[in-house]
């Protein structure tokens, strides 16, 4: 058996394989990047290594560098994890030669099937169904764009490899092609190293299904069924479950046959999963098409191990050292329903912008049937280097309803402040009417994006009268820059009854103000169902209204409310990070912390409103900022591959006289 495993990989992932090679008794190696010096994964390992810079390309993607950490740690096996290296069949060779097992399938499986192009190619001769489009070599622009007209509109550019949502675009019209395909391209080439695409057939309204397949190195291959992974939004998925509701029998033994039948056409060894899309709706009876098939774990496979009760990545190992499948066929079952959350770093009010920063609480759920992945402690940083998941949150039950009622029930009970999260968001999904009853498809989010609180909310008044409360009375126990007490303010002191001021806020990066009452040394806020005061409970604070929660930070008060967060914060006290930078005029601005990746303007360059003027990466994802106005660039803060903060200037315009917004 296999004795010490490097694991080649970063966050919830490589916790989660270091726990189960600790329970089967190897040593579990960590490596890590500057910006992951105090990452969980690394406090967890038996040794960790250092192998660069914070940016994947100068580490996680290093395979020099890990393979030097292997050796030194005296390893045996390098177990890859998911993205990064994990699909790269010269990295699997390099293993090889450096005497290492790699915990994955042959470098000649991955090249079949690890790369969409060829592995489409491999389905279509085998007569399994693929989605209409070019899967061949040619990657002229022009060549592509012609094959994409022969397709027919819409299509999507698709990143031959890798996977999560990296490299795709959808192109509806031929004006929009030569940018998209740029754009892919560019994002393909930073997540994976290798920036070439295909064109499909964009299917609308389909259901995407994934079949869990595993093979062993003596000619055994089986599936361990069916996971649904349709709610999606840009093509990443948001929540998966298993087995996928509605499908009938003859589906799943059609399409989990299909499925064993490509890994064996390859003599795949290791976990694997085959992709497919579907038509139908709460009913999956008809058609269904190849996608791709991901040579690697998934995500989401916690799902499959709740229903199946299989340690996916203990068969990994066992796989890897020359053992036979553990289980045939007949023996596999499915008990229950599982479900499963990505707790994402970003804001669904705000296009689900990524959103980085301190974790000043991260305090996890727990309960019957929740289990909890995740990558990320209470005082880490969430950076902008890397995909902006924290956890994974799973639930498991008897019934698809039960195993629903649960994660929503765990994810009321998040509680997650710093980065703004997509808490709210998932326990929304969870609910909703149309998804619990089986009607959704890969554009349910997108069509539902407002009854899902995915569009700007009001403020919440009661969040802001909490948070007043709270900085208020700590201003009066002597944050830097404020006085000491309430009774050093230069206010309207008064010798009897309630003592009352109108205290002056930002709210969100807003002005904002809340009369406040002292009464007997304590401070109350607000009026009528708004009206709060507050006391500490543990490091946290609580309002009258229990489902508010405050945490302090550095820069003011974060106040929680149902997984949505407000920041509030006293006007003019400079406490350093995080204050509210004043408006610089007409800019377009960075929206996070990440590396400009293009500039598509000059200075004295005339512009439109609206028109794209940068490109900015965070978390291996592009985000396009775009002239605020009509007038001429007067000046570029930033040269390309720079690193750029949250809210920087990039590019500044000088507008039109007849247009000043």
């Amino acid at each position: 058996m296999l004795k010490c495993v490097l694991i080649a990989n970063r966050g919830e992932i490589a916790s989660r394989i270091i726990r189960t090679a600790k329970r089967m008794g190897l040593r579990a190696i960590a490596v890590y990047s500057q910006a992951d010096r105090e990452a969980p994964h690394v406090r967890q390992a038996d040794a960790a290594y250092f192998i660069g810079p914070a940016p994947a390309r100068e580490s996680y993607l290093r395979a020099d560098r890990i393979l030097e950490a292997a050796l030194a740690a005296g390893a045996d096996c390098v177990h890859p994890g998911y993205g990064f290296l994990s699909e790269n069949a010269e990295f699997a060779e390099a293993c090889a030669a450096a005497g290492l097992v790699f915990i994955g399938p042959s470098p000649a499986a991955i090249r079949a099937m690890g790369l969409k192009d060829g592995a489409k190619a491999l389905m279509a001769r085998a007569g399994v169904p693929v989605v209409p489009g070019y899967h061949g070599a040619e990657q002229d622009a022009d060549f592509l764009a012609a094959r994409a007209a022969e397709t027919g509109w819409p299509v999507l550019i698709k990143a031959v490899a890798g996977g999560g949502g990296k490299g795709m675009r959808r192109v509806d019209a031929p004006g929009d092609f030569a940018g998209a395909l740029e754009s892919a391209r560019r994002e393909a080439l930073a997540a994976f190293g290798d920036g070439r695409v295909l064109i499909e057939k964009y299917v609308s309204a389909p259901r995407h299904i994934e079949v869990q397949v595993f093979g062993d190195s003596h000619g055994g291959a089986v599936h361990l069924f069916e996971r649904d992974c349709s709610l999606q939004r840009r093509h990443q998925k948001v929540m998966e479950e298993a087995p996928a509701p509605g499908m009938s029998a003859a589906m799943r033994g059609a399409m989990c046959g299909a499925a064993v039948e490509a890994a064996k056409a390859v003599g795949y060894a290791g976990a694997g999963t085959v992709e497919f899309i579907a038509e139908g709706g709460a009913e999956l009876t008809g058609n269904f098409w190849f996608m791709e098939m991901n040579t690697r774990l998934q995500v989401e496979h916690p799902v499959t191990e709740a229903v199946t009760g299989i340690d996916l990545v203990e068969w990994q190992f066992r796989i890897a050292a020359g053992e036979r499948l553990p289980l045939r066929q007949e023996d596999i079952r499915v008990s229950g329903h599982a479900v499963e959350a990505r707790l994402y770093a970003e804001d669904p009010e705000n296009g689900f912008l990524p959103s980085t920063g301190k974790l000043w609480a991260l305090r996890f759920p727990q309960g019957e049937g929740v289990r909890v992945d995740a990558g990320a402690a209470e005082g880490d940083e969430v950076t902008p280097f890397y995909d902006p998941m924290i956890a994974k949150i799973i639930a498991h039950g008897a019934t698809r309803d039960e195993a629903l009622d649960r994660l929503a029930g765990a994810l009321g009970r998040m509680l997650a402040a710093g980065p703004r999260c997509n808490t709210a968001f998932l326990k929304a999904l969870c609910q909703a009417e149309d998804f619990r009853a089986g009607n959704f498809d890969t554009g349910f989010i997108g069509g539902h994006l407002e009854a899902l609180g995915a569009v700007k909310q009001g403020v919440d008044e009661g969040a802001v009268m909490l948070g007043a409360v709270v900085e208020v009375m700590r201003k009066s126990m002597g944050i830097k820059g404020a006085a000491g007490d309430p009774w050093s303010d230069a206010d309207a002191f008064q010798f009897s009854g309630a003592r009352r001021t109108i205290e002056p806020l930002i709210v969100n990066g807003a002005p904002a103000q809340a009369p406040v009452e002292w009464i007997y040394g304590n401070a109350v806020a607000g009026s009528g169902p708004a009206r709060t005061s507050a006391e500490r409970a543990g490091s946290f604070w609580r309002g009258a209204d229990s489902a508010l929660t405050a945490v302090e930070t550095d820069s003011g008060t974060l106040v929680l409310r149902a997984g949505r967060q407000t920041s509030v914060r006293l006007a003019g006290l400079e406490r350093g990070a995080g204050d509210d930078a004043e408006d610089q005029g007409a800019a377009a601005r960075s929206p996070m912390h990440g590396r400009l990746v293009s500039l598509l303007v000059k200075t004295g360059d005339a512009v439109v409103r609206g028109q794209r003027v940068a490109i900015v990466e965070a978390m291996k994802m592009e985000h396009a900022l775009t002239a605020p106005c009509a007038g001429r660039v007067a000046g570029i803060s930033a040269a390309e591959g720079a690193q750029v903060a949250q809210g920087a200037v990039i590019v500044t315009i000088e507008p039109d006289t007849g247009d000043k917004t």
